[in-house]
């Protein structure tokens, strides 16, 4: 399915900085964003005219500098200084690049290596941060090395030298550091071009209007965050109101207490923030809660699960929240942002899959009254105006048949340039042709495992996560959400499970955090025998190890995707922060006894179901 791409607003803009031009002229006065502190939760804002102006001291200081062209770190606390260097960068014709403000040596080494590969010249950044910053100079020299800006000092009537830069839609507006969740970070290319057009596939997609209002806590140097939460608003003309991640994290309630108080008709996050409502807001919070205003949810950047939609929608309903609100949709760095969404005023589209046939890379509908039996997967709706989808398969690079699972594929102006300084990885990523295609039309190779139903993209998995044991393919996710469920200890969205390899054979890993009330009481020995057990039932599998970790300890990037990746290096390394663990390694007759008789119980609580069952209890003993 493929929507008309409206008429854009803006004919005669080009980029961002010709918006913000055209919004500080004819609306000065209005209010842009408004910061709500974490303290006293005080507002800080900016009106159009005075980000306009503040933009235009930070790009006359850097053109007299010589800077266009050059990549500049912005380096902030979450705040509305990180949005005035954005665009400042952007009036200037500088490469911005967004990145996380170091706190710790290994934060400090991780930016060390991006600000070498992208070979930056500046740091943007506020004095309080510059003074924290210097203490890590010593240790890395390329950041020692870098040109500070402490914007804060910049006086305002400086921008009355600016003089706009020769920008096209060709131009490179900003590297966005990919938060690595398969692999070491890399630098995608986004264009101005990229950002318009993304722009106004997110303003089509999501039915906004001029009497939409946004509300979000993610990161700004965050791919969902920025674009959607700071770009689209202005985009659009629209109020955004925005707070700091850690204040969501540390009471979940302000969200969406924040949502009812500004009457949002827009706001989401990653999965996880959906099942933290649930788990951390009390009744007597709900009490002044109202979210009937709350016309679009969107969940993106992790596997959007059914259960979770279910669960806030039976918490919220007493708030207003209607279920229809939700909209499930898929994106990455790589194409800018949004790739996929459904139609606001419908309900996501939901599928009972047969799991046998999923492991064959077949989507077949179970046809059952229990939910239980089959996999329950949902849609992230379909694509928008002129992109392209296909579902490919990765060997052979021919494409499948619908309710075919393979790797998902992009064609879209939105699409990003490459990778930084990257040309091999950039051929490979972005520049993808099928075997069979003599136009030799190029492709984005997202990474991603998924298939189409009724023109509606289902999204399974990662490629390089898939678990192949006894020549099965399995999804990592799948088994991560059979063990979440199997103890109440056990924190929701907090595990990951991978393979390693061992004596010559796939072994599955299974990493789960335990929720922060079960610490000092845990019975670590029923919760490992329960998860063992889910798993052997759920799947047809043996867990060679089990590893209980302290709360909010799992490897997860920005947006809160697992990073499988880091969780099986750790694990080989020894570094995960583990309270409590258990692995199949009998070391006397004593040990191997106790574990076949453990294995004894297990099997004769399950209901054989043929050889897949068998050959798994075999497996325990190889």
């Amino acid at each position: 399915m493929s929507t008309p791409l409206d008429l854009v607003q803006f004919p005669s803009s080009s980029t961002l900085v010709s918006i913000l031009q055209e919004r500080a002229k004819g609306q000065p006065e209005q209010l842009a964003y408004t910061f709500l502190t974490e303290i006293k939760r005080d507002e800080v804002c900016l009106t159009y005219g005075e980000l306009d102006s503040k933009a235009r001291a930070i790009a006359a200081f850097l053109s007299t500098h010589h800077a266009q062209g050059d990549r500049a770190l912005l380096l902030y606390p979450p705040g509305l200084d990180f949005i005035q260097a954005f665009l400042g960068c952007l009036y200037a014709g500088v490469v911005a690049v967004p990145i996380y403000l170091p706190r710790r040596p290994q934060q400090a080494a991780h930016l060390e290596k991006i600000a070498a590969d992208c070979q930056a010249t500046w740091a943007l950044t506020d004095t309080a941060s510059l003074a924290k910053l210097e203490k890590f100079f010593a240790t890395e020299p390329t950041l020692a090395k870098l040109q500070y800006l402490p914007i804060d000092q910049i006086p305002i009537d400086q921008s009355m030298g600016w003089q706009p830069p020769p920008l096209t839609q060709e131009n490179l507006a900003f590297l966005q550091y990919t938060s690595g969740s398969t692999g070491s970070p890399k630098g995608v290319m986004v264009s101005h071009g990229n950002l318009m057009h993304n722009q106004q596939l997110v303003k089509t997609a999501f039915k906004h209007t001029e009497a939409s209002k946004v509300v979000g806590w993610l990161p700004l140097l965050h791919d969902m965050g920025l674009i959607g939460n700071v770009l689209q608003p202005l985009y659009m003309g629209i109020p955004s109101i925005l707070m700091s991640p850690i204040s969501f994290l540390q009471k979940p309630v302000r969200w969406l207490q924040t949502i009812s108080d500004y009457q949002a008709t827009t706001s989401g996050g990653p999965n996880f923030a959906y099942d933290l409502c649930c788990e951390r807001i009390t009744a007597a919070q709900k009490a002044d809660l109202d979210l009937s205003h709350w016309q679009l949810a969107f969940n993106g950047a992790e596997p959007v699960r059914a259960s979770t939609l279910d669960r806030f929608s039976e918490a919220f309903a007493e708030c207003g929240f209607q279920k229809s609100a939700f909209y499930p949709c898929y994106g990455m760095a790589e194409a800018t942002l949004f790739i996929t969404g459904g139609d606001p005023e419908k309900s996501p589209v939901t599928l009972s899959l047969d799991p046998a046939a999923l492991e064959r890379h077949q989507a077949v509908e179970k046809k059952t009254k229990n939910p239980a039996q089959g996999q329950t997967v949902i849609s992230c709706g379909h694509t928008w105006a002129d992109q392209t989808l296909l579902i490919v398969d990765p060997t052979t690079r021919i494409a499948c048949p619908p309710k075919q699972i393979g790797e998902i594929w992009i064609r879209s102006d939105s699409v990003a340039q490459g990778y930084w300084n990257q040309s091999v990885a950039s051929q490979d990523t972005f520049q993808a042709t099928l075997a069979d295609d003599e136009a030799a039309l190029t492709f984005l190779r997202t990474g991603d495992l998924g298939f189409i139903s009724d023109q509606e993209l289902f999204v399974t998995g990662r490629l390089k996560d898939i678990i192949i044991v006894r020549g099965q393919n399995y999804y990592p996710q799948d088994v991560e959400l059979t063990v979440e469920a199997a103890h109440d200890a056990l924190k929701s969205g907090g595990g990951a499970a991978f393979a390693v390899e061992l004596q010559g054979q796939e072994r599955l890993i299974v990493a789960q955090e335990i929720k922060r009330n079960y610490l000092r009481h845990l019975d670590a020995s029923e919760v490992i025998n329960d998860i063992r057990r889910a798993v052997l039932e759920g799947h047809g599998l043996q867990t060679y190890a089990i590893l209980l970790l302290k709360t909010a300890s799992l490897p997860k990037t920005s947006s809160g995707k697992v990073r499988r990746h880091a969780c099986r290096e750790a694990f080989l390394s020894g570094s995960m922060n583990i309270v409590a663990d258990w692995s199949i390694n009998p070391r006397s007759k004593t040990e191997f006894h106790q574990l076949k008789a453990s294995i004894d119980t297990l099997f004769e609580q399950l209901q054989p179901s043929g050889s897949e069952a068998i050959e798994a209890v075999e497996e325990m003993f190889v």
